[in-house]
C-alpha cells in the first residue's frame, strides 16, 4: 500500500471515528467509548497529516510536539476536576489561535483571491475573537477577572460598531487582497471585539458562553479546511461547530433565554434584593438531624451544584449513596443542564466518583419525581432550584426551567452561607417551612452526615 493510500485511509477512518465519537458521547453509558474513539481518530488524523507530501521537514514538528506534550500532560494530570471549565476555555483559545495564525500565514504567503480569501477572512475573524474571548472566559472562571458583568455606557453600540469595522475590513481584504497593511488592523479589531464580547457576560452564563466559543473554534477550523483543501478539517470543524451551536441552544432553553440576551443582557449582575438575604429567618439543622431524616426516607433525590464542585464533595456523596442504598433507600441524582460552570460539569464530577450512570437523571426526566421524594438534598446548587423562576414575574430568572426541589416533602440544603448564586438573587427555597439548611463546606458536612448515618443501625 502506497503512502498516499495510507494517508487517505487514515483520514477516512478518522472522519468516521469523529462522527461515532460525537454519537457515543451523547449518552453516559457510551461516553468513555466516545472519548476513546475521538482520541484514536485524532491520532490517525495526525499520522495521516505527517504522511502528506507537503511536509518537507519534521524537525519543527518534533520540537512543537515536545513543547506541546510538556505543557499538555501536566495540565491533564495536575488540574483538578473543578478547573475543567477553565481548561476547556484555554483549549478553545489555543485551538482558535492556531486556526487564526495558519490563516494569517496563508494570506501573507499566497494572497489568494475569491472564495479562498473569503474563507481566510472568516477563519481569522472567528479565530482571533475566539482566542481573546476564551482567554476572558478563562479569567472569569478562574476569578482573575471579576465574574460579574462589566458594563459601561453604550457598550452594545461600541461592540457592534467594532464588529462591523472588523467585517468591513475583512470585506475590503476579500476585494483587495494586495492591501496587506489592512490585515493587522482587521486582526486587531477581531482581538479587541473578543475581549469586549465577554466583559458584559456574568458567571451565570458561562455554560452557554463555553459552548458558543466551542462552536466558534470549530467553525474557524472548518474554514481552515477550505483554505488548506483539507476535507478532514472541514468535517471535524463542522462537527465541532454544529455540536457547540446546538449545545448553546440547549443551554439557552435551559435558562429560558435567547442568544442576544446572553451576549448583551448582562444577566449576572447582583440584584439589590440579595443584600437583604440575611434578614430573613431560616431553619438550620445539624448533620445528626440530617442523618436521622435521611435514615427514615424511602426516596432521596440529590441535586448537585457548583458548591459541590468547589468543595470536591462528589466522593463523600458516593459514600452517602452507598450507605443509603444498602439500607434499601432509592437514591437518584437530578442534573440541571446549566448546573456548574460548563455543560456536563456535574456528570463529569459524579462519574469521577463512580456513581452509576443510571442514577443520573436529566431535569426533564426527574422533575415529576420530586413530589414523591421524601427528601431532596441540595448540595451547592442555587439558581437552578429557585422557585422564583416559576412564581415571580419580576425575577431576572423568571421562566427559566428549574428542578422542582420545592415539591419534595422535605428539603435539605448544604451551603456555605446565605450568599446568592451567579444570578445574584435570593433563593426563595431557603425560606420555605419544609427547608432545612446545613451550613458549611459541602465535603465536611457530608462527611459528618455519613459518619452519623454509619453509626446508626436501621431497624
Amino acid at each position: 500500500m502506497s503512502t498516499e493510500h495510507v494517508f487517505q485511509f487514515s483520514y477516512l477512518a478518522a472522519a468516521a471515528l469523529f462522527i461515532f465519537s460525537l454519537k457515543w458521547m451523547s449518552a453516559p453509558a457510551t461516553a468513555r467509548r466516545g472519548v476513546l474513539a475521538g482520541e484514536i481518530g485524532m491520532l490517525l488524523a495526525i499520522v495521516g497529516t505527517l504522511l502528506r507530501h507537503d511536509v518537507v521537514s519534521y524537525q519543527g514538528i518534533f520540537i512543537a510536539f515536545l513543547i506541546g506534550s510538556a505543557v499538555g500532560v501536566p495540565l491533564a494530570y495536575l488540574m483538578p476536576m473543578t478547573a475543567v471549565p477553565q481548561r476547556t476555555a484555554l483549549s478553545h483559545a489555543f485551538g482558535a489561535l492556531a486556526a487564526a495564525l495558519i490563516g494569517t500565514a496563508e494570506y501573507y504567503q499566497h494572497q489568494p483571491h475569491g472564495f479562498v480569501m473569503g474563507a481566510i477572512v472568516f477563519e481569522t475573524l472567528l479565530g482571533f475573537l475566539t482566542f481573546t474571548g476564551s482567554l476572558m472566559a478563562f479569567g472569569k472562571l478562574q476569578e482573575i477577572v471579576p465574574t460579574r458583568p462589566i458594563v459601561y455606557r453604550n457598550q452594545n453600540v461600541l461592540n457592534l460598531a467594532l464588529f462591523g469595522a472588523a467585517v468591513a475590513a475583512g470585506v475590503m481584504l476579500i476585494m483587495h487582497p494586495e492591501r496587506t497593511w489592512l490585515f493587522p488592523i482587521f486582526a486587531l479589531f477581531a482581538l479587541i471585539f473578543g475581549v469586549l464580547l465577554i466583559l458584559p457576560i456574568g458567571g451565570a452564563d458561562m455554560p452557554t458562553v463555553i459552548a458558543l466559543l466551542n462552536s466558534y473554534a470549530g467553525l474557524a477550523a472548518a474554514a481552515m479546511g477550505f483554505v488548506l483543501d483539507n476535507k478532514l478539517l472541514i468535517i471535524a470543524g463542522t462537527l465541532d461547530g454544529s455540536s457547540g451551536f446546538i449545545l448553546s441552544i440547549i443551554m439557552c432553553r435551559a435558562m429560558n433565554r435567547s442568544f442576544t440576551n446572553v451576549l448583551f443582557g448582562a444577566f449576572g449582575q447582583v440584584q439589590k434584593a440579595a443584600a437583604h438575604a440575611e434578614q430573613r429567618p431560616v431553619r438550620s439543622i445539624t448533620p445528626e438531624d440530617a442523618a436521622s431524616i435521611l435514615d427514615m426516607a424511602r426516596l432521596v433525590i440529590i441535586v448537585p451544584g457548583y458548591g459541590m464542585a468547589v468543595a470536591q464533595a462528589q466522593h463523600k456523596l458516593r459514600e452517602l449513596y452507598d450507605l443509603l442504598t444498602k439500607r434499601g433507600i432509592d437514591v437518584r441524582f437530578a442534573i440541571h443542564p446549566v448546573a456548574g460552570r460548563m455543560p456536563g460539569h456535574m456528570n463529569v464530577l459524579l462519574a469521577e466518583a463512580d456513581i452509576p450512570y443510571d442514577k443520573l437523571y436529566e431535569m426533564d426526566y426527574i422533575n415529576s419525581d420530586f413530589a414523591q421524594a421524601d427528601v431532596a438534598l441540595v448540595v451547592g446548587a442555587n439558581d437552578v432550584t429557585n422557585p422564583a423562576a416559576r412564581n415571580d414575574p419580576k425575577s431576572p430568572i423568571y421562566g427559566m426551567p428549574i428542578l422542582n426541589v420545592d415539591k419534595a416533602h422535605t428539603v435539605m440544603v448544604i451551603k456555605r452561607s446565605m450568599s446568592p448564586g451567579f444570578a445574584g438573587i435570593d433563593n426563595e427555597l431557603y425560606y420555605m417551612d419544609k427547608t432545612m439548611m446545613l451550613f458549611g463546606d459541602a465535603r465536611a458536612v457530608l462527611g459528618n452526615v455519613v459518619k452519623e448515618l454509619g453509626a446508626t443501625v436501621k431497624v
